[in-house]
């Protein structure tokens, strides 16, 4: 290959290129599919949670709120109250939309209790003013159904996540006396949520489409491998020599035994017997 050659062949390589390579196995990562790319996920999900939500990264942590491996999520959340992960960031219909998307994807019982902490923060936040939140996003039949849905009627309103979405409702229902007929049609549907849920006489499928109460039991996960636990002992580097140690350590002990002469040989073993082949005959004077 001649210079010119690999000259192009380079060139080709365009930053533009080596984006959408980084993007795509990045896409691979979230995915999960493999011990490896769980494992890369919850590294890429522990350095979001050490830099913190911003107004620039917010997409990248609804994108890992998306992923459905609760050891991913557990990284992203870390100490914090899920409830909050996203209060630090003004919600937009952006974040509303996406995080409706989420509860529509998932099935009802397949959302790890962390990711629907997370999601009913931000609606409680959004909706605790109804007619503000219907400002930001205004909301359809569709996206009740989708948060009524995860309602879990066996379990009762002193549920912790139960609660949470009743009263989301019940704010909505206050939606009622805007004079404003879309506004009024959202109002009546978020108040028969709640009182299919209340009245024991009623199914949550007199409300809501049989279709969306389907419940997934457990979710299909690939785990990370088991890793043992260092201490903070454990992690400590050992402390540096001293130019003193480092010094001694370099020189060679003094105190060197002088090496033991080998033993003496034994003359008489070296001088034949008599009338061996060699010796030699003696002679009278």
């Amino acid at each position: 290959m001649t210079f010119n050659e690999y000259y192009e062949y380079n060139e080709n390589w365009t930053q533009e290129k080596i984006d959408d390579i980084e993007i795509r196995l990045l896409h691979g990562v979230f995915q999960c599919r493999t011990t490896e790319a769980v494992e890369a996920a919850i590294t890429y999900a522990n350095f979001l949670s050490t830099v913190g939500i911003t107004p620039e990264n917010c997409p990248l942590f609804l994108k890992i709120l998306e992923i459905e491996n609760h050891w991913v999520i557990d990284a992203l959340i870390g100490e914090r109250d899920p409830f909050l992960l996203l209060s630090a960031v003004q919600p937009n219909a952006y974040i509303v939309n996406r995080i409706f998307g989420m509860m529509t994807k998932w099935h009802k019982g397949g959302i790890y209790s962390k990711n629907l902490s997370v999601i009913l923060g931000v609606l409680q936040s959004v909706y605790s003013s109804p007619k503000e939140g219907y400002r930001i996003y205004p909301l359809s039949i569709a996206n009740l159904n989708a948060m009524g849905k995860h309602l879990d009627k066996e379990k009762g309103q002193d549920d912790p996540l139960n609660r949470i979405i009743l009263e989301i409702l019940d704010k909505i229902s206050d939606l009622e006396d805007s004079g404003n007929a879309d506004m009024e049609e959202i109002a009546i549907h978020a108040s028969n949520i709640r009182n299919a849920f209340f009245d024991n006489r009623k199914k949550m499928e007199d409300v809501i489409p049989p279709v969306l109460l389907v419940t997934i039991d457990g979710r299909k996960e690939i785990p990370p491998r088991k890793r043992e636990k260092v201490t903070a002992d454990q992690r400590r580097p050992r402390p540096e020599m001293t130019a003193s140690e480092s010094k001694t350590a370099a020189v060679p002990s003094q105190d060197k035994k002088e090496p033991s002469a080998p033993p003496k040989a034994d003359k008489t073993a070296a001088i034949p017997p008599s009338g061996a082949p060699g010796a030699q005959a003696t002679t009278k004077g």
